[in-house]
């Protein structure tokens, strides 16, 4: 069992412990409530340089780690790969060598291929930190921690929750590492459920874990609807309903709401759909947490980073 809690990269969420979360979650929690560093600290900070190193689109995870990054002190570029050398051949290792080699510490990385961050953790020098920003279908694990940052946030505990996660699960990182988390938090229930071809494979195991065919069987009694996007970048041919239909059979309607009931909060990852996956009052109704697993998936990614830097840039406890 492991007692020690530094964190040098994070690639998905089976490489972290209990302990570990406990700390990410008290060092965003400071973060929130004391934000400022001491002057010793922000010259510290200010001499480390990260990089978003994105080789897919984003809005959220991107711009969240760059805002971290800011809020930190820290100097962050961002690297499309347009706009880098893999356009001309140029592997991502190669790149990642040559980054590290200009001094960038702190590498956000986002790859369509499994297991690149694992990849490039594997190779990093000595005080360079990898953190996984989506590899593929496999993990994403700043997204799932501030999803459960989010839960802990309203419901001050995920131990006892049911929580339902319905979309397409497979080709869904974050479903993946939400299910990993749920499940290491305690969780009562995780309820999946998936149209027809996009079901998770192979199906996660735990006693947690329940798979329904429909969403209407899985709604009741459930603390959390999470609901997730059809990621057709990620598809070989699927016959998909047009969204009229999509939304009928599988989206969050305010009368499939209404047998989760009232105390029920929904979340999405993002980006949504409105009219497909959700309909669109009840992404900015009250019972929405979709702008909180933003505002609050800052503060996670904050958490993560300093955490990483903390043995030589800050004395803060809780980091």
């Amino acid at each position: 069992m492991r007692h020690d809690t530094s964190l040098t990269h994070l690639i998905d969420i089976a490489s972290l412990d209990v302990a570990i979360l406990r700390r990410l979650f008290s060092c965003a929690d400071l973060l929130r409530s004391n934000p400022e560093f001491s002057p010793q600290q922000q010259a510290k900070l200010s001499k480390v340089h990260a990089i978003n190193l994105f080789y897919e689109h984003s809005t959220r995870t991107q711009l969240g780690f760059e805002y971290a990054a800011h809020r930190l002190g820290l100097q962050i570029s961002n690297l499309q790969s347009e706009q880098s050398s893999s356009s001309k051949g140029e592997s991502l290792i190669d790149t990642f060598h040559t980054l590290a080699a200009m001094g960038y510490r702190l590498f956000n990385i986002r790859h369509p291929q499994v297991g690149s961050a694992q990849q490039l953790a594997a190779v990093a020098p000595a005080g360079v930190h990898i953190i996984n920003a989506g590899d593929g279908v496999h993990a994403h694990p700043t997204q799932a921690l501030a999803d459960a940052y989010t839960m802990l946030d309203h419901f001050g505990r995920i131990d006892g929750l049911v929580v339902v996660i319905a979309g397409d699960l497979r080709h869904s990182r974050v479903a993946r590492s939400n299910i990993a988390l749920l499940n290491l938090l305690g969780a009562a229930e995780i309820r999946l459920v998936a149209p027809p071809g996009m079901d998770l494979q192979p199906q996660p195991q735990g006693s947690s874990v329940r798979s329904f065919e429909h969403l209407d069987e899985a709604l009741p009694g459930a603390d959390v609807v999470m609901m997730l996007r059809i990621q057709m970048e990620r598809m070989d041919a699927l016959e998909i309903p047009d969204q009229q239909t999509y939304l009928k059979r599988w989206g969050l309607t305010r009368k499939r709401l209404l047998l989760a009931g009232p105390d029920a909060r929904i979340m999405h990852p993002g980006p949504l759909n409105r009219g497909v996956e959700i309909e669109s009052e009840l992404a900015d109704g009250s019972q929405a947490l979709i702008l909180d697993q933003v505002s609050l998936g800052v503060y996670v990614r904050m958490a993560v980073m300093l955490t990483m830097l903390a043995p030589e840039i800050t004395d803060l406890k809780e980091c």
